[in-house]
Protein backbone atom coordinates (compact mmCIF):
# COMPACT_ATOMS: atom_id res chain seq x y z
CA UNK A 1 0.00 0.00 0.00
CA UNK A 2 3.17 2.53 0.70
CA UNK A 3 3.48 2.73 -2.81
CA UNK A 4 0.32 3.81 -3.99
CA UNK A 5 0.96 6.75 -1.86
CA UNK A 6 4.58 7.35 -3.04
CA UNK A 7 5.99 9.66 -5.23
CA UNK A 8 6.72 6.70 -7.89
CA UNK A 9 2.63 6.04 -8.04
CA UNK A 10 1.92 9.80 -8.64
CA UNK A 11 4.93 10.01 -11.41
CA UNK A 12 3.15 6.77 -12.88
CA UNK A 13 -0.21 8.38 -12.98
CA UNK A 14 1.13 11.31 -15.12
CA UNK A 15 2.27 9.18 -17.69
CA UNK A 16 -0.90 8.65 -19.83
CA UNK A 17 1.19 6.26 -22.09
CA UNK A 18 1.98 3.85 -18.93
CA UNK A 19 -1.61 4.11 -17.97
CA UNK A 20 -2.63 2.84 -21.41
CA UNK A 21 -0.80 0.14 -21.12
CA UNK A 22 -1.99 -0.29 -17.69
CA UNK A 23 -5.55 -0.50 -18.99
CA UNK A 24 -4.69 -2.76 -21.81
CA UNK A 25 -3.23 -4.97 -19.78
CA UNK A 26 -5.73 -5.06 -16.94
CA UNK A 27 -8.28 -5.79 -19.85
CA UNK A 28 -6.14 -8.84 -20.96
CA UNK A 29 -6.20 -10.10 -17.51
CA UNK A 30 -10.05 -9.75 -17.29
CA UNK A 31 -10.35 -11.90 -20.69
CA UNK A 32 -7.94 -14.51 -19.76
CA UNK A 33 -9.60 -14.94 -16.62
CA UNK A 34 -13.13 -14.90 -17.95
CA UNK A 35 -12.04 -16.86 -21.44
CA UNK A 36 -14.74 -19.76 -21.01
CA UNK A 37 -17.57 -17.21 -20.44
CA UNK A 38 -17.27 -15.13 -22.51
CA UNK A 39 -15.76 -16.78 -25.81
CA UNK A 40 -18.57 -17.24 -28.21
CA UNK A 41 -17.43 -20.57 -29.22
CA UNK A 42 -15.72 -23.83 -28.45
CA UNK A 43 -12.05 -22.63 -29.05
CA UNK A 44 -11.33 -26.54 -30.61
CA UNK A 45 -14.81 -26.93 -32.57
CA UNK A 46 -14.49 -27.38 -35.88
CA UNK A 47 -16.91 -26.49 -38.63
CA UNK A 48 -15.73 -27.83 -42.23
CA UNK A 49 -18.69 -26.06 -43.55
CA UNK A 50 -17.36 -22.92 -42.72
CA UNK A 51 -13.83 -22.58 -43.10
CA UNK A 52 -11.89 -18.97 -44.19
CA UNK A 53 -15.38 -17.37 -43.79
CA UNK A 54 -14.29 -13.71 -43.19
CA UNK A 55 -15.41 -11.27 -40.29
CA UNK A 56 -19.55 -11.47 -39.89
CA UNK A 57 -22.37 -11.59 -37.15
CA UNK A 58 -21.70 -14.96 -36.67
CA UNK A 59 -18.12 -15.08 -36.10
CA UNK A 60 -16.81 -11.83 -35.95
CA UNK A 61 -13.23 -12.07 -36.82
CA UNK A 62 -13.89 -15.12 -38.88
CA UNK A 63 -12.86 -18.80 -38.89
CA UNK A 64 -9.68 -20.75 -39.81
CA UNK A 65 -8.58 -23.02 -42.11
CA UNK A 66 -10.65 -26.11 -39.92
CA UNK A 67 -13.79 -23.74 -39.35
CA UNK A 68 -12.92 -22.28 -35.81
CA UNK A 69 -13.93 -19.43 -34.24
CA UNK A 70 -10.74 -17.02 -34.71
CA UNK A 71 -12.43 -14.27 -31.97
CA UNK A 72 -12.75 -17.47 -29.39
CA UNK A 73 -9.14 -19.16 -30.44
CA UNK A 74 -7.56 -15.19 -29.30
CA UNK A 75 -9.38 -15.26 -26.35
CA UNK A 76 -8.26 -18.34 -24.98
CA UNK A 77 -5.26 -17.39 -26.22
CA UNK A 78 -4.69 -14.70 -24.36
CA UNK A 79 -4.37 -16.91 -20.95
CA UNK A 80 -1.37 -19.25 -22.98
CA UNK A 81 0.80 -16.09 -23.26
CA UNK A 82 0.05 -14.69 -20.11
CA UNK A 83 0.79 -17.99 -18.68
CA UNK A 84 4.08 -18.13 -20.92
CA UNK A 85 5.16 -14.22 -19.99
CA UNK A 86 5.15 -15.38 -16.35
CA UNK A 87 6.39 -18.62 -16.04
CA UNK A 88 9.37 -17.15 -17.92
CA UNK A 89 9.95 -14.35 -16.07
CA UNK A 90 9.58 -16.42 -13.07
CA UNK A 91 12.33 -18.70 -14.11
CA UNK A 92 14.59 -15.87 -15.01
CA UNK A 93 13.98 -14.09 -11.37
CA UNK A 94 14.41 -17.63 -9.91
CA UNK A 95 17.96 -18.43 -11.48
CA UNK A 96 19.28 -14.82 -12.41
CA UNK A 97 18.69 -12.84 -9.40
CA UNK A 98 20.57 -14.87 -6.81
CA UNK A 99 23.30 -15.97 -9.15
CA UNK A 100 23.95 -12.24 -10.06
CA UNK A 101 23.61 -11.09 -6.54
CA UNK A 102 26.62 -13.85 -5.42
CA UNK A 103 28.59 -12.61 -8.89
CA UNK A 104 28.30 -8.88 -7.72
CA UNK A 105 28.95 -9.21 -3.52
CA UNK A 106 31.76 -11.84 -3.75
CA UNK A 107 33.59 -10.71 -6.96
CA UNK A 108 36.51 -12.28 -7.40
CA UNK A 109 37.28 -15.63 -9.38
CA UNK A 110 33.63 -16.54 -9.27
CA UNK A 111 32.62 -13.12 -10.56
CA UNK A 112 34.92 -13.54 -13.57
CA UNK A 113 33.29 -17.60 -13.91
CA UNK A 114 29.93 -16.30 -13.97
CA UNK A 115 30.29 -12.93 -16.53
CA UNK A 116 32.18 -15.64 -18.95
CA UNK A 117 28.87 -17.84 -18.78
CA UNK A 118 27.25 -15.01 -19.56
CA UNK A 119 28.96 -13.86 -22.22
CA UNK A 120 28.68 -16.69 -23.84
CA UNK A 121 24.96 -16.95 -23.67
CA UNK A 122 25.08 -13.29 -24.65
CA UNK A 123 27.01 -13.76 -27.76
CA UNK A 124 23.83 -15.74 -29.43
CA UNK A 125 20.47 -13.70 -30.54
CA UNK A 126 18.11 -14.57 -27.89
CA UNK A 127 15.61 -16.24 -30.51
CA UNK A 128 18.64 -18.79 -31.52
CA UNK A 129 19.51 -19.74 -28.35
CA UNK A 130 15.82 -20.31 -27.23
CA UNK A 131 15.89 -22.35 -30.72
CA UNK A 132 19.00 -24.43 -29.70
CA UNK A 133 17.33 -25.20 -26.28
CA UNK A 134 13.60 -26.21 -27.59
CA UNK A 135 15.61 -28.67 -30.31
CA UNK A 136 17.62 -30.30 -27.34
CA UNK A 137 14.76 -30.49 -24.77
CA UNK A 138 11.97 -31.22 -27.60
CA UNK A 139 9.05 -29.00 -29.07
CA UNK A 140 6.46 -28.13 -27.09
CA UNK A 141 4.39 -25.29 -24.98
CA UNK A 142 6.29 -26.02 -21.52
CA UNK A 143 9.66 -26.56 -22.89
CA UNK A 144 9.35 -23.24 -24.76
CA UNK A 145 8.19 -21.49 -21.26
CA UNK A 146 11.51 -22.88 -20.19
CA UNK A 147 13.68 -21.80 -23.02
CA UNK A 148 12.55 -18.21 -23.05
CA UNK A 149 13.10 -18.40 -19.24
CA UNK A 150 16.65 -19.29 -20.02
CA UNK A 151 17.12 -16.87 -22.73
CA UNK A 152 16.82 -13.85 -19.95
CA UNK A 153 18.53 -15.38 -17.06
CA UNK A 154 21.56 -13.44 -18.18
CA UNK A 155 19.96 -9.88 -18.20
CA UNK A 156 18.62 -10.55 -14.52
CA UNK A 157 22.43 -11.70 -13.81
CA UNK A 158 23.59 -8.51 -14.72
CA UNK A 159 21.47 -5.84 -14.35
CA UNK A 160 21.46 -7.41 -10.23
CA UNK A 161 25.44 -7.52 -9.92
CA UNK A 162 25.16 -4.38 -11.59
CA UNK A 163 22.96 -2.95 -8.53
CA UNK A 164 24.95 -5.33 -6.17
CA UNK A 165 28.19 -3.59 -7.22
CA UNK A 166 27.06 -0.03 -6.48
CA UNK A 167 25.08 -1.02 -3.09
CA UNK A 168 27.66 -3.69 -1.43
CA UNK A 169 30.17 -0.94 -0.01
CA UNK A 170 27.71 1.32 1.52
CA UNK A 171 27.81 2.29 4.89
CA UNK A 172 24.99 -0.18 6.37
CA UNK A 173 26.52 -3.15 4.27
CA UNK A 174 29.24 -2.45 6.40
CA UNK A 175 27.39 -2.05 9.44
CA UNK A 176 26.03 -5.12 9.01
CA UNK A 177 29.47 -6.99 8.48
CA UNK A 178 30.93 -5.29 11.90
CA UNK A 179 27.56 -6.45 13.65
CA UNK A 180 28.59 -9.85 12.47
CA UNK A 181 25.59 -10.74 10.23
CA UNK A 182 25.95 -13.91 7.98
CA UNK A 183 26.71 -12.87 4.63
CA UNK A 184 23.58 -14.53 2.84
CA UNK A 185 21.33 -12.39 5.01
CA UNK A 186 23.64 -9.51 4.11
CA UNK A 187 23.03 -10.27 0.81
CA UNK A 188 19.57 -11.36 0.35
CA UNK A 189 18.11 -9.05 3.42
CA UNK A 190 19.98 -6.21 2.86
CA UNK A 191 21.63 -5.58 -0.97
CA UNK A 192 19.21 -7.21 -2.52
CA UNK A 193 15.72 -5.10 -1.49
CA UNK A 194 17.60 -2.09 -2.84
CA UNK A 195 17.96 -3.69 -6.25
CA UNK A 196 13.77 -4.35 -6.40
CA UNK A 197 13.41 -0.61 -8.68
CA UNK A 198 15.63 -2.33 -11.99
CA UNK A 199 13.96 -5.37 -11.07
CA UNK A 200 10.49 -4.80 -11.57
CA UNK A 201 11.50 -2.79 -14.38
CA UNK A 202 13.15 -5.51 -16.04
CA UNK A 203 10.63 -8.22 -15.51
CA UNK A 204 7.47 -6.06 -16.82
CA UNK A 205 9.88 -5.27 -19.51
CA UNK A 206 10.83 -9.08 -20.26
CA UNK A 207 7.31 -10.12 -20.06
CA UNK A 208 6.30 -8.61 -23.50
CA UNK A 209 9.68 -9.43 -24.79
CA UNK A 210 8.70 -13.57 -23.43
CA UNK A 211 5.70 -13.62 -24.95
CA UNK A 212 6.93 -12.05 -28.09
CA UNK A 213 9.89 -14.80 -28.30
CA UNK A 214 7.30 -17.76 -27.38
CA UNK A 215 4.58 -16.70 -29.96
CA UNK A 216 8.09 -16.76 -32.38
CA UNK A 217 8.78 -20.08 -31.09
CA UNK A 218 5.45 -21.27 -31.93
CA UNK A 219 5.65 -19.79 -35.44
CA UNK A 220 8.24 -21.87 -36.61
CA UNK A 221 6.51 -25.15 -34.76
CA UNK A 222 8.54 -25.38 -32.19
CA UNK A 223 6.17 -23.79 -29.41
CA UNK A 224 2.52 -24.68 -28.59
CA UNK A 225 1.25 -27.84 -30.92
CA UNK A 226 -2.09 -27.83 -32.78
CA UNK A 227 -4.38 -27.64 -31.29
CA UNK A 228 -3.56 -25.39 -28.36
CA UNK A 229 -4.91 -21.82 -29.45
CA UNK A 230 -1.22 -20.15 -29.19
CA UNK A 231 -1.35 -16.76 -30.84
CA UNK A 232 2.22 -17.02 -32.55
CA UNK A 233 0.97 -21.10 -33.68
CA UNK A 234 -2.13 -19.72 -34.73
CA UNK A 235 0.35 -17.21 -37.47
CA UNK A 236 1.74 -20.23 -38.57
CA UNK A 237 -1.42 -22.18 -39.18
CA UNK A 238 -2.92 -19.38 -41.50
CA UNK A 239 0.32 -18.20 -43.13
CA UNK A 240 -1.27 -20.46 -46.09
CA UNK A 241 -3.98 -18.64 -46.55
CA UNK A 242 -2.44 -14.94 -46.07
CA UNK A 243 -3.78 -13.80 -49.31
CA UNK A 244 -7.47 -15.55 -49.63
CA UNK A 245 -7.87 -15.46 -45.56
CA UNK A 246 -5.78 -12.54 -43.84
CA UNK A 247 -7.97 -12.62 -41.04
CA UNK A 248 -6.90 -15.89 -39.57
CA UNK A 249 -3.20 -14.42 -39.21
CA UNK A 250 -3.99 -10.30 -39.17
CA UNK A 251 -6.06 -10.58 -35.61
CA UNK A 252 -4.00 -13.09 -33.82
CA UNK A 253 -1.10 -10.98 -34.78
CA UNK A 254 -2.53 -7.40 -33.40
CA UNK A 255 -3.23 -9.33 -30.05
CA UNK A 256 0.58 -10.19 -29.94
CA UNK A 257 1.32 -6.56 -31.19
CA UNK A 258 -0.96 -5.08 -28.68
CA UNK A 259 0.29 -7.10 -25.93
CA UNK A 260 3.79 -6.34 -26.21
CA UNK A 261 3.02 -3.02 -26.82
CA UNK A 262 1.06 -2.70 -23.29
CA UNK A 263 3.92 -4.37 -21.30
CA UNK A 264 6.49 -2.06 -23.04
CA UNK A 265 4.45 1.24 -22.47
CA UNK A 266 3.74 -0.17 -18.99
CA UNK A 267 7.50 -1.01 -18.14
CA UNK A 268 8.87 2.82 -19.67
CA UNK A 269 6.39 4.32 -17.40
CA UNK A 270 7.34 2.48 -14.30
CA UNK A 271 10.98 3.07 -15.59
CA UNK A 272 10.62 6.66 -15.63
CA UNK A 273 8.51 6.28 -12.32
CA UNK A 274 11.37 4.62 -10.23
CA UNK A 275 14.21 6.05 -11.21
CA UNK A 276 13.51 9.84 -12.55
CA UNK A 277 16.67 10.09 -13.67
CA UNK A 278 15.60 7.83 -16.81
CA UNK A 279 12.89 10.22 -17.89
CA UNK A 280 12.21 11.77 -20.60
CA UNK A 281 10.44 14.81 -19.86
Amino acid sequence: MHFFRSKAFRQLKKNRLAIAGIIFILALFVIAALAPYIAPYNPYQTDFFRTLEGPSRQHLLGTDDLGRDVLSRIIHGARISITIGFISVAIGLAVGVPIGAISGYYGGKIDILVQRLVDIMMAFPGMLLAIIIVSVMGVGLVNAMIAVGIVSIPTYIRLVRGSVLSIKNNEFVEAAKALGVRESKIIFKHVLPHCLAPIIVQSSLQVGAAILWAAGLGFLGLGAQAPIPEWGAMLSQGRGYIRTAHHVTTYPGLAIMLTVLGFNLFGDGLRDALDPKMSRD
